[in-house]
Parts: structure tokens; sequence; C-alpha cells
């Protein structure tokens, strides 16, 4: 009876370290479609194009980045569904009955949620910047 239950509290710690990974990668991903494809869109549309040839003459992978702008967005969307999915199981995960280990589980998983939703806004920005907002413009 303690192996089962030592297996399944390794089961869920795996599931929550494993949560941890997913959202910093999540955060990441997302972070890198804003870098590659919305912080130049957004430049070059307030007219700040001089600012853009000066990041880009710093930073010139931005260039190869923006070339892939397409697998770049689709890899942080698939981050983000499997993200969205292990948040989704892992809230309904029993968290320690010691005070100390519950108060940790409780605070990981608040600031998991928070990782993910900011991965979504950063997400989301670049989505309208790069894609969304070149459509309204060129009409």
């Amino acid at each position: 009876m303690r192996s089962k239950e030592n297996m399944n509290l390794n089961k869920e710690s795996d599931l929550i370290k494993s949560n941890k990974i997913v959202n910093y990668l999540t955060l990441f991903t997302s972070s890198g479609t804003v870098i590659c494809c919305a912080l130049p869109a957004l430049l070059v549309s307030i007219g700040a194009g001089a600012a853009l040839s000066s990041l880009i003459s710093v930073f010139p992978q931005l260039v190869i980045l923006s070339i892939y702008k397409i697998p770049i967005f689709f890899g942080a969307f698939i981050m983000l569904i499997i993200s969205g999915i292990i948040q989704y199981f892992a809230r309904s995960l029993p968290c320690p009955s010691d005070k100390k280990l519950a108060g940790a589980c409780i605070q990981t998983r608040k600031v998991s949620l928070i990782i993910y939703f900011l991965s979504l806004g950063l997400f989301s920005t670049g989505l309208l910047i790069a894609f969304i907002f070149p459509i309204f413009l060129s009409r």
C-alpha cells in the first residue's frame, strides 16, 4: 500500500516538473515570436526604420528568424497547446498534506499559471503584429 502511494506521489511530482519545463519552454517560444517577428513589424509600422536597421546590424540573426516566422509561430502554438493541456490536468492533482509542501505546491501552480498566461499574451501580441495588422494595413 505504501509503495502505491509513493508511486502516485512520484507521478504527480513528475507531472509538476514537466509542467514547469513546458511552461518555461512556452514562455521562451512565445518570446521568440515577439522578438523575431512582432518587434520588427512594430518598429517599421511606427516609423522607426532606423532603429530597426541598427537593431539588425547588432543582431543579424533577426533576419534569419524572420525568414522562418511561420514555423516559429507554429512551434509556439504547439507549445501553448501542450502547456494548456498540462495546466488543465495539473490543476486537479492533490498537493501534499504537509503545510510547507502544500504551500509550495499552491505557489508553484500560481506561478505556472501566470507564466502560461504571460506566454499567451506574448504569443497573441506577436500574432497580431506579425500577421493580423499587416492584412489591415495592406487594404
